[in-house]
């Protein structure tokens, strides 16, 4: 029994075109056929297929995840997989979706075609796309990427090995479109048509022999810039606009694609295409930014970056374990500190889980004070090294008045090039930041240092960060973990818990093992997350509690109040827990009075 006329890894295109001449009918004497315009904006049954070999039969790890390494040997018009944040939103492009050659509807769906006529001709259907330009994840701790290195390998190997087997399937099943020779289709009525009005001839997908002859020369098809930073323009269709947003990580997967005449076709009387060019692709070569064309996206959360941690509940007495353990790492990092460790843990906790008008509920940014340029160099640079080992996204700000007055914090526009350039503060969602104000010496601020100033409060306070797109500022929200390390308490980011550090050793924690890193991942990435209630007999039991600190220190006000019921909530997901127990609420008030007590 033969397998499927076409192979989804290595021919991804000729399935695309397989399913789109079953949908339409093409080349049926009894069947009527569909026309193509049915299908703008839509799937004609493709999408179905690759989900089919991707997940349920379970092929997702063979597909190569495209970055710098694996650009060495993976083939254009190929299956890959990129892993990446949406940097910038490019708009939309219109292309040819199909086209009449002759008898037979042809699709260019899922390809690069350099600007075909744009006309209003019967024979063609003119759909559009969106375009995103995606980049590495802005702090992407090294171990969410080693499972990465896995499957490429895995990746490579089957690569190398379905070469070997190619020419004989190619034989016995071959995609039909395959099977027509190149002149044959050169000479065909639509493309001897283009080649008269001067537009450039269709790029046919590679037969296998010039695949295999091109595997030395793909590098120099992608001669990218930075071997370690492999940015990738992304094409999505039929997907609503809502699901793919600034900021967001996400795995797309789809055909890698490489046509040097976008980079250099600029001359045709074409100008639907040409605004388009002129405005975006003609700043990003294909030589330089790989294009891949998306049939599959899936958002990702920190789970998705997790390697070898068990995929298991949450159940209280595994959780209470692992948090132990991860408390004592805390606290012997933090020189024996057992209250800057509870804090430590409960910042690292928290997320944003709403927002009611201007406040983010569920941030808690943390204040170390005491800290001078040499502890800091001490404990900063242990936290700094723990917190790569244990999040997924890190980033660190040493706050100098030089910095603040020369730095690019906020993601400008740049209308010549119609492109969002980035700043240091566009993170996606989970990131944690570490803001070191020890080294800010007194001076002045500049125009640029005032509005970094402002830019890292309206972070720490709101979760949000205003984007500056020069005629106009438009804010976009945030959820980023702050922890600042300062002498006194620190008035550029004024945090939610400001923390006297009171160490009482400096000797080095010892190096956790693979495996409790892994549990500690887990456990971070899992916890967080848990569901939250109060009980009636609680709710009462805390009304009761923050009347009665009310009338004894008149100081406190809502934010106060606000602060406790978000540390409650992290408190009780610290220990698995979904709905907050007298215990734990006494936990947090005993915090609380350990913390004012040290601000005395």
């Amino acid at each position: 029994m033969g397998g499927p006329p076409y192979d989804c890894m290595a021919n991804p295109l000729g399935a695309v075109r397989l399913t789109f001449e079953k949908a339409i009918g093409s080349g049926s004497e009894t069947q009527t056929q569909t026309h193509p315009s049915a299908f703008d904006g839509k799937d004609w049954g493709a999408l179905d297929l690759f989900r089919q070999f991707l997940f349920q039969e379970s092929r997702l790890s063979q597909v190569p995840i495209l970055n710098p390494k694996t650009m060495r040997w993976v083939q254009p018009n190929s299956l890959v997989r990129y892993r990446g944040m949406i940097q910038d939103m490019l708009g939309n492009e219109f292309y040819v979706g199909a086209y009449k050659d002759g008898n037979l509807w042809r699709t260019n769906k899922f390809m690069d075609v350099s600007q075909y006529p744009m006309g209003s001709s019967p024979d063609m259907c003119v759909w559009e796309r969106r375009l995103f330009y995606c980049v590495p994840v802005p702090g992407q701790s090294s171990w969410t990427e080693s499972s990465c290195e896995m499957d490429s390998n895995r990746c490579m190997d089957w690569s190398y090995q379905n070469r070997e087997k190619r020419p004989r399937m190619d034989d016995e099943d071959a995609d039909p479109m395959d099977l027509v020779p190149d002149d044959e289709i050169k000479s065909s009525p639509i493309t001897k048509k283009m080649r008269e009005d001067g537009f450039p001839s269709p790029s046919l997908p590679e037969s296998s022999d010039s695949k295999t002859a091109s595997t030395s020369s793909s590098m120099s098809k992608f001669q990218y810039v930075d071997k370690d930073n492999l940015p990738c323009l992304v094409k999505i269709y039929d997907s609503p606009e809502s699901e793919l947003k600034l900021n967001d990580v996400f795995e797309f997967i789809g055909v890698l694609t490489f046509d040097s005449e976008l980079a250099v076709e600029k001359d045709h009387n074409d100008e639907l295409s040409n605004s388009f060019y002129d405005d975006a692709l003609v700043h990003l070569p294909p030589s330089k930014v790989p294009r891949l064309h998306c049939l599959i996206h899936r958002k990702l959360a920190v789970h998705d970056f997790l390697q070898g941690s068990p995929t298991m509940e949450p159940n209280p007495h595994l959780v209470k374990e692992i948090r132990e353990a991860l408390f004592r790492h805390l606290t012997a990092l933090l020189g024996n500190d057992g209250v800057a460790a509870h804090f430590m843990l409960l910042h690292l906790l928290s997320k944003v889980h709403a927002r009611v008008d201007d406040v983010a509920v569920g941030k808690l940014s943390l204040n170390l004070t005491g800290l001078s340029k040499e502890s800091v160099s001490v404990f900063g640079t242990r936290l700094s090294q723990a917190f790569k080992n244990l999040l997924p996204f890190t980033h660190y700000i040493p706050l100098t008045l030089e910095y603040l007055n020369t730095a690019s914090l906020a993601p400008k526009k740049d209308y010549q090039v119609n492109r969002l350039v980035p700043g240091v503060l566009q993170l996606p969602e989970g990131s944690h930041l570490m803001i070191d104000e020890t080294q800010l010496e007194s001076g002045s601020l500049g125009s640029i240092g005032i509005e970094n100033t402002k830019l890292l409060k309206n972070l720490m306070e709101f979760q949000k960060v205003e984007y500056d797109f020069q005629y106009y500022k438009m804010e976009m929200a945030a959820d980023v973990q702050l922890l600042i390390f300062s002498d006194g308490k620190s008035n550029i980011v004024p945090a939610d818990l400001v923390v006297p550090f009171q160490p009482s050793s400096l000797e080095s924690s010892e190096i956790p093992v693979s495996e409790a890193l892994e549990a500690w991942r887990w456990y971070l990435a899992t916890v967080r997350s848990l569901p939250h209630s109060i009980g009636s007999e609680m709710q009462k039991v805390v009304e009761d509690d923050l009347v009665a600190a009310r009338q004894a220190d008149r100081s406190l006000g809502s934010r106060d109040f606000s602060r406790w019921l978000t540390m409650a909530r992290l408190v009780s997901s610290s220990f698995g827990e979904t709905c907050l127990s007298l215990e734990h609420w006494q936990m947090v008030k005993e915090l609380e009075r350990l913390r004012r007590e040290r601000l005395k």
